[in-house]
């Protein structure tokens, strides 16, 4: 007698409870962020800014795209990283041993891409580090941008003259934005990379089983 089929949220569970983090996140950033910026405007005499307002100003795009900038390098880095390096003994890395991985297919039909073959198959091999550069690459512009029009305000309310957006690529406080989000994120990397060799999460695919030696090297 078949099973009966999974219901949508046993298939989607981890993804839709993200994503109802991720946006309750967000809306907590989006109010808190105007605060912010409110007191900021009351320190320089600058008029106060409406919700609306503040969700297209250079503050808000500018916090969000660089943390959202760092996530997408961290994990296309990680993507990437992991084809070619190894590290003994850590959940998060394949087998020192080529002839030790096995690749697991479970029934179903196989994606188009790969029955086409050529490039097609190609595009298809990469498309997940393809799919992390595309994202890093947006975030890091929209995080450019917020962050030049942030300035462009400040200096504003200074009586300052405006600059090219060239020029803040250039300046200290734009890579200091980024550098400091981009280091926590190799950080974290480390941190799981190294802690998974020793420690365990039972029945977590990110960690090795229970009993598994220390030197096993995979999940």
């Amino acid at each position: 007698m078949d099973a009966a089929p999974a219901s949508f949220w046993r298939r989607n569970g981890l993804s839709l409870v993200l994503a109802c983090m991720f946006i309750t996140a967000l809306c907590g950033q989006f109010v808190v962020g105007h605060r912010v910026s409110e007191a900021e405007h009351a320190r320089e005499g600058r008029p106060p800014e409406s919700l609306v307002e503040y969700a297209s100003s250079g503050h808000f795009i500018s916090a969000t795209f660089e943390n959202w900038e760092s996530e997408f390098l961290q994990m296309g880095m990680y993507v990437l990283l992991t084809v070619w390096l190894r590290q003994r003994g850590s959940a998060e890395s394949r087998p020192l041993d080529p002839a030790q991985e096995e690749e697991r297919i479970d029934a179903g039909p196989t994606p188009r891409p790969v029955l086409a073959g050529g490039a097609w198959k190609a595009l298809y091999a990469n498309s997940l580090s393809l799919a992390f550069l595309a994202l890093f690459l947006a975030s890091f512009v929209l995080h450019l941008y917020g962050s030049w029009q942030d300035e462009l305000a400040v200096r504003a309310a200074a009586g300052q003259p405006p600059i090219e957006v060239w020029q803040h690529l250039a300046g200290a406080e734009f890579w200091f934005e980024s550098l400091q989000n981009w280091q926590s994120e190799f950080l974290a990397v480390l941190a799981i990379v190294v802690l998974s060799i020793f420690l365990r999460q039972d029945k977590s695919p990110e960690s090795k089983p229970l009993r598994a030696p220390h030197g096993q090297t995979g999940t």
